[in-house]
């Protein structure tokens, strides 16, 4: 995808279709490699429903000279509250019609989701009105399934602004179940166990916790403890000569002029590596993760002056002039407290013997369902004997047919089939038994005379 220099607001969309997750850059000295690692990690995937759609518009929309050069001069406001898209019907008829194509393909996507959900419900109807159902989904017109409209635009860019405004928080609440996960099979596991294994393997969670806490001191994301250190570490230069607009150049590795979340994310990665380390049974991937994004939404709080999700150089360097940048506090990572109270854990489990319960119920019925369907095809299985008894039969008693009626049997073309061996035995009479035959009158005389 191109990006465009001083355009920070268009990439605001940008920073959506190229992805916000976070993926770790291995930097190397060629500066081309480095290109080539960047533009592989914007092709990630945002996580939204509608991510591609969101993505081809943007690639279309840029192909157009006219609404390019509206971008370049486009603010915040201009995007949000609709006005850029008014410009969408001066774009040239190939652009317009690109456009008609991919949202009509998406329509069939979403119509195909639709169906599927009916489906997996067993929901029953005659009629299926789409542009009803439709409605649900905020990111395109629904009432307009052909063309792609200026109303299609400004639709698209406020959801995907306001979804991402909701990502993060949507991250947190993944994060916080999947941890009362964690620590409810764990305490599950200890259930089952004696009273001397449980007490071994609580010795043994509990040496791997403190072993996981010794670490050592993480900087403050954005502080200039921090900076420095990426810039003597992971860019190999001299710390005494540590300079905030070559450390922004730097890491800019799209060279669009602004920081957004990714390129941030992977300016972390050096504080990372001091808590977590994958080959150690202690320390959990998932909350590395969870760890990266308090540490950009810590930046972003602090730096993101104007609340675009991206940092422009100007914002850099203000932000390095503030007293918090040379006296930060050392971070607290998230072993400092628990992200979930016993309370959230307790409903957290009772959802989950809710959802077993459920999930029995609908186990017991599909139990039922396979031994009806067992039972069905029992006696189905025996009405096909019957059926082929049945026939049996009725061609048995039509070949015996023609013999009781005294006709000689059918052959199976329908012909007469006469016994050769009755033939045969009159051929093989004696000379005894021919000779009377042939000395018997052929014909008794006729016209006696009567005796009286």
């Amino acid at each position: 995808m191109c990006r465009m220099k001083s355009t920070p607001v268009w990439l605001l969309l940008l920073s959506v279709s190229a992805g916000v997750l976070s993926v770790p850059i291995n930097r190397d000295a060629a500066k081309q490699e480095v290109k080539e690692e960047a533009q592989e990690e914007e092709n990630g995937d945002t996580g939204l429903y509608y991510d591609r759609y969101l993505r081809e518009v943007i690639e279309v929309l840029e192909t157009d000279p006219h609404f390019r050069e509206k971008l370049q001069t486009a603010n915040t406001e201009d995007i949000k509250n609709g006005r850029l898209s008014k410009e969408l019907d001066l774009v040239s008829h190939h652009v317009r019609t690109r456009l008609d194509e991919l949202k009509r393909q998406e329509v069939s996507r979403l119509r195909m989701l639709l169906k599927a959900k009916l489906d997996s419900t067993n929901v029953q109807t005659l009629q299926m009105d789409h542009a009803s159902l439709l409605k649900q989904f905020e990111h395109l017109d629904p009432h307009n399934q052909n063309t792609f409209e200026a109303k299609d635009l400004e639709l698209l860019i406020s959801t995907a602004t306001k979804d991402l405004e909701n990502y993060d928080a949507e991250r947190h609440e993944e994060f916080k179940r999947y941890e009362m996960l964690k620590e409810h099979e764990r305490r599950e596991y200890l259930k089952g166990l004696d009273q001397e294994k449980r007490e071994k393997e609580e010795n043994r969670l509990q040496k791997l916790k403190e072993k996981h806490r010794q670490h050592p001191k993480v900087n403050a994301p954005g502080s200039v403890a921090q900076l420095r250190e990426v810039w003597e570490e992971t860019d190999g230069l001299d710390p005494q000569e540590f300079n905030p607009k070559t450390f922004f150049k730097l890491h800019d590795t799209n060279e669009d002029d602004v920081l957004d979340e990714q390129e941030l994310e992977a300016l972390f990665t050096k504080e990372l590596e001091k808590v977590y380390d994958p080959k150690n049974e202690e320390d959990d991937m998932m909350e590395m993760e969870e760890e990266r994004l308090r540490m950009r939404e810590h930046v972003m709080k602090n730096v993101d002056a104007n609340k675009d999700r991206l940092v422009s150089l100007d914002e850099f360097l203000k932000s390095t002039e503030k007293k918090e940048f040379n006296n930060a506090k050392e971070w607290e990572t998230l072993d400092a407290k628990p992200v979930y109270t016993e309370e959230e854990l307790q409903r957290f489990e009772a959802e989950l013997r809710d959802k077993e319960e459920e999930l029995k119920r609908k186990a017991e019925t599909l139990r039922q369902e396979q031994e009806l369907l067992k039972e069905r095809g029992k006696a189905l299985e025996a009405q096909k004997r019957e059926y082929q008894q049945a026939v049996l039969e009725m061609s048995q008693r039509q070949r015996e047919q023609p013999a009781a009626d005294g006709h000689p049997p059918a052959g199976p073309n329908g012909e007469l089939k006469f016994q050769p061996a009755a033939q045969k035995a009159g051929e093989e009479k004696g000379p005894a038994e021919q000779e009377v035959q042939n000395n018997l009158p052929a014909e008794p005389p006729q016209n006696l005379p009567q005796h009286t």
